[in-house]
């Protein structure tokens, strides 16, 4: 035969993948005829890499990578129980936060809908009871963060400050009043620590005061920033003793007379996390409602550490959720004819932003870690907090900017990233505060006033 088989086979192949009516629209400008000679000319190998350039390849669908944050898979590390907690929190969150978040964030409320469904999880307390590591409590975080980090805010000021302050401050009897039905997130909790004009300096500058009177202490002050404080059960405060000025904790409840709550509006980040100024006027707490265990900010400090851990992690859980929204939009959105994550400079922006990501995961898993074995101090958790909220900052830009335009629409979720990572930037000790912790450890020398 003049034509050999597979010659006429390979254009087989390339006239059932051809779009004729774009063709129809190239031959409105070239010489279509002088083309169709000069395809009837090549030999198979040409016409081969003809049929791959006009088709793209094979013809069948590309087999892309899963979309994973987890670069170089700490999930392997885990038991079996823990992955399958793990993919516990994921399926919850993907299934019931993921569709409703967006509509809640910009309306600024709390789905209150999803406190019985987070019950389920049974996570509530859970390192408290021995039931998983600082580990995975970390994860946890995380998982939560990777879609939302107002639900994740949520549920670290209940589990993480509230609870554990009470954990790790309270008597048996406050322990046995409070964690259990906290714990059931029946009882919901606040931590109000921070003031209208108090933020880094709570440890010598609290302005709240306390006075003892007969069996009762009577408060008097201002808290402002204090998630889940409009409707928060129990809100653990502290106030200065004005008598021994030293800082004490007090569990104040709902309805107590001289307690008043007004939200906080207009936020730009964490819209879901109903934040509240507290007012007190000669509010009186029993004395059996004082945290036992608490007689300075360094008690306060046990608490604060521990939770900076939870923040590091929390900052992760953002940082994944907008690169993987990020990757997954760039190998949906074509521009040119190709998917725009086939481009050099958007796999470029990728690649730094997975880069972070994995250098900030090994260190807060290392974290944890430490808190597991009793090894954990300030100062690391400081530098955690430091450095992931950092390069959070940036994964959440690239992510923004590798998506253009749409990088700002609620609908892609990593508007609502990039705006709750300045959030987690500054909560739980800024960048300057947990700095000079850093500093202080390794040069033996304090920086603060």
């Amino acid at each position: 035969m003049a034509v050999k088989f597979s010659t006429i086979r390979q254009a087989f192949h390339l006239l059932k993948s051809i779009d004729f009516e774009q063709l129809g629209h190239i031959a409105e400008k070239v010489d279509l005829p002088k083309v169709m000679a000069a395809v009837g000319k090549m030999n198979d190998q040409q016409l081969a890499g003809l049929t791959k350039m006009l088709t793209g390849g094979s013809g069948r669908k590309r087999e892309l990578p899963p979309v994973n944050g987890d670069f170089y898979d700490l999930s392997a590390m885990l038991t079996d129980e823990e992955r399958a907690l793990q993919l516990k929190v994921r399926h919850f969150m993907e299934t019931e936060i993921q569709p409703i978040v967006n509509e809640y964030w910009f309306k600024a409320e709390f789905p209150f809908e999803i406190i019985p469904k987070l019950a389920e999880l049974n996570i509530c307390g859970g390192t408290f009871r021995g039931d998983y590591s600082f580990v995975m409590e970390g994860i946890i975080a995380m998982e939560m963060a990777r879609v939302d980090c107002s639900i994740a805010t949520f549920f670290g000021v209940q589990n993480g400050l509230a609870m554990g302050s009470i954990h790790t401050l309270g008597s048996e009897e406050q322990k046995q009043e409070w964690l259990p039905g906290m714990e059931q997130l029946k009882i919901i909790g606040a931590f109000g620590l921070t003031e209208p004009e108090v933020g880094s300096g709570a440890a010598g500058g609290l302005t709240t005061t306390a006075k003892r009177v007969g069996d009762r202490w009577v408060l008097n002050g201002q808290k402002k920033w204090i998630g889940n404080a409009t409707f928060a059960d129990v809100l653990v405060i502290w106030a200065r003793d004005v008598d021994d000025n030293q800082v004490k904790g007090f569990l104040l409840r709902k309805g107590t007379p001289g307690f008043s709550v007004e939200k906080m509006h207009d936020k730009m980040a964490l819209r879901i996390v109903q934040n509240g100024i507290i007012t007190l006027k000669d509010c009186e707490v029993a004395e059996s409602d004082r945290l036992a265990n608490a007689n300075s900010f360094k008690d306060t400090a046990k608490v604060l550490q521990m939770t900076r851990a939870g923040v590091a992690w929390l900052a992760v859980g953002c940082a994944r959720g907008a690169y993987e929204n990020a990757l997954t939009y760039t190998r949906q959105r074509k521009q040119f004819g190709k998917p725009i994550a086939s481009f050099q400079l958007i796999q470029n922006h990728l690649v730094e932003m997975l880069s972070n990501l994995t250098a900030m995961q090994t260190m807060v898993f290392r974290l944890s870690q430490l808190q597991d074995d009793g090894l954990l101090e300030d100062e690391h958790a400081s530098i955690a907090k430091v450095f992931c909220s950092l390069r959070t900052r940036d994964i959440v830009s690239r992510a923004r900017e590798v998506m253009g335009g749409n990088g700002i629409l609620l609908e892609y979720n990593v508007a609502r990233f990039v705006a709750d990572a300045e959030a987690i930037y500054s909560y739980e000790g800024t960048k300057e505060i947990n700095s000079l912790i850093v500093g202080r450890a390794i040069t033996g020398f304090s920086a603060f006033v």
